[in-house]
């Protein structure tokens, strides 16, 4: 169902960047996490803000966001039901780190999609 975890990080340098990417990677994760810090909101609510994901990842990328403690799920006793994502409270601890990459993004978006030119400075000095 869920990808595969790793069960256990060898505190080599840089275990710590990996356990936190491990938690964030998957196409969709950072930009639903982005989207539940204004406030919650419903399944289609994330949907409309992503309009691009597919439903059935979008799913998928929940319930992965849900297993790794970063989000809750409310559900409501209903019909028809009702079903609310919010970021739990390790959740709202990675808001200061999808800023930094909200800031990254704005300041480097003209790159996207562009080859990145290297220029080797070192190279032409020889």
């Amino acid at each position: 169902m869920g990808k595969a975890r790793h069960s256990r990080f060898d505190c080599s340098p840089g275990c710590s960047v990996e356990a936190a990417i491990a938690l964030i990677d998957g196409k969709w994760k950072s930009v639903i996490l982005f989207h539940l810090m204004e406030h919650t909101l419903r399944f289609n609510e994330i949907r409309r803000q992503i309009p691009n994901v597919t439903q059935r990842m979008l799913t998928n990328q929940l319930r992965e966001l849900e297993e790794d403690g970063l989000i809750s799920r409310k559900v409501y006793a209903q019909v028809p039901p009702k079903v609310e994502y919010s970021l739990s409270d390790l959740g709202r601890s990675m808001a200061p780190v999808l800023m930094a990459l909200k800031a990254w993004g704005d300041a480097h978006i003209g790159l996207y999609g562009k080859p990145v030119v290297v220029s080797d400075e070192s190279s032409e000095a020889a």
